[in-house]
C-alpha cells in the first residue's frame, strides 16, 4: 500500500499511523532497524505488512527492510533483512566472482544496480565496497572474504569501525542500466 509519506523529513519526524499499525506486527531486529532508519532518513516512502521502503535516501537508491529474514553465515551467523541498492554497472565477467564472495550481494545487469542484503547498514557498505574492490582488481575473492571477516569481527566484537563500513570508497555511478540487445 502506498502510505503517501513522501515529503516528510527527519525534522518533522513523527511515526505515521500506518507505520505504527504495520510495526505492531513486527518484532526484534527488523523493527529496531526501521526505527533507526526513520531517525536517519525520515519516514519511508512506501510500506506493506512485509516490507518498508525508502527511495533515494542518499547515498542509497533504495532501502528495504523486510519482515522475513534469511539466515546468512558469512562471515558470522546473522539474519539478512536490510536490503540496500545503488546504481552500479557490474561487468558481466565478475558476476560469478561476486557470488563466490558473498551470496547476499546481487548485481542486476539490466537495471544497472547492485544490492547488498545484511542486518546492518555498515555491512551493506562493506559488501558493496568490497564488490568494487573485486571489480576493479584491487582484491580477489579470497582476499575480499578474508578482509571482510577481519573487519566485521572487529566491528561486531570490539565496536571497531572502518571506512569500508561508513561510506562508499568509490565514485557514484550513473547511466548504469544495460537493456541488452534487441533480437526481433
Amino acid at each position: 500500500m502506498d502510505t503517501g509519506l513522501t515529503g516528510y523529513h527527519h525534522q518533522h519526524l513523527r511515526i505515521h499511523p500506518i507505520i505504527d499499525q504495520i510495526l505492531e506486527r513486527w518484532t526484534g531486529e527488523q523493527k529496531e532497524t526501521v526505527h533507526l532508519l526513520i531517525n536517519k532518513y525520515g519516514l519511508p516512502n512506501d510500506a506493506s505488512w512485509t516490507k518498508i521502503i525508502w527511495y533515494n535516501n542518499s547515498p542509497w537508491k533504495r532501502t528495504i527492510v523486510h519482515l522475513d529474514t534469511v539466515l546468512h553465515n558469512f562471515p558470522t551467523p546473522h539474519l539478512d533483512y536490510l536490503e540496500q541498492t545503488i546504481d552500479y554497472k557490474v561487468p558481466v565477467p565478475f558476476f560469478d566472482e561476486l557470488a563466490q564472495f558473498d551470496g547476499s550481494l546481487y548485481p542486476d545487469r539490466t537495471a544497472g544496480e547492485a544490492t547488498a542484503k545484511c542486518d546492518q547498514e555498515a555491512a551493506n557498505f562493506m559488501a558493496l565496497n568490497l564488490m568494487n574492490d573485486i571489480v576493479t582488481g584491487k582484491r580477489n575473492v579470497a582476499d575480499a572474504r578474508r578482509f571482510a571477516t577481519e573487519i566485521e569481527k572487529g566491528l561486531r566484537l570490539k565496536g571497531q569501525s572502518s571506512p569500508y563500513f561508513e561510506r562508499f570508497l568509490f565514485p557514484k555511478q550513473s547511466h548504469t542500466a544495460d537493456p541488452d540487445v534487441r533480437y526481433f
